[in-house]
């Protein structure tokens, strides 16, 4: 039962959840953090580390929807092992609704 990233995230991109995870599990987008499900051991230390509030277990209502979000950006973007730099606008997005649908890039972060 792995946990999983959601829309909150987007644009907050905060990180703090990076650095308390014991197996790297977390990989960058340009705007947003995804966990890989076959590589979370679902201990559960990056939820309450999440300023956004933007990470859940997968029997959160929509856990499907995200669990196939995180999964498939996992494959494609970098992992990443330590916090960086949250966009200096990241509180202004936290708690705006449907920033996947809206601002959500598929493209890279850069890695760490």
């Amino acid at each position: 039962m792995p946990y999983v990233v959601k829309d909150n995230c987007i644009k907050c991109k905060y990180m703090d959840c990076v650095e308390v995870c014991p197996v790297d599990c977390f990989y960058e987008g340009e705007n947003f953090l995804v966990i890989h499900p076959d590589e979370c051991i679902d201990c559960g230390v990056c939820e309450p580390e999440c300023p956004a509030e933007a990470i859940s277990d997968d029997t959160c209502d929509d856990a499907d929807q995200w669990l196939e979000i995180n999964k498939e950006y996992a494959e494609k973007w970098p992992n990443i092992s330590k916090m960086g730099t949250p966009p200096s606008d990241s509180d202004k997005w936290n708690g705006v609704k449907n920033k996947f649908k809206e601002h959500f890039s598929p493209n890279p972060g850069k890695g760490s």
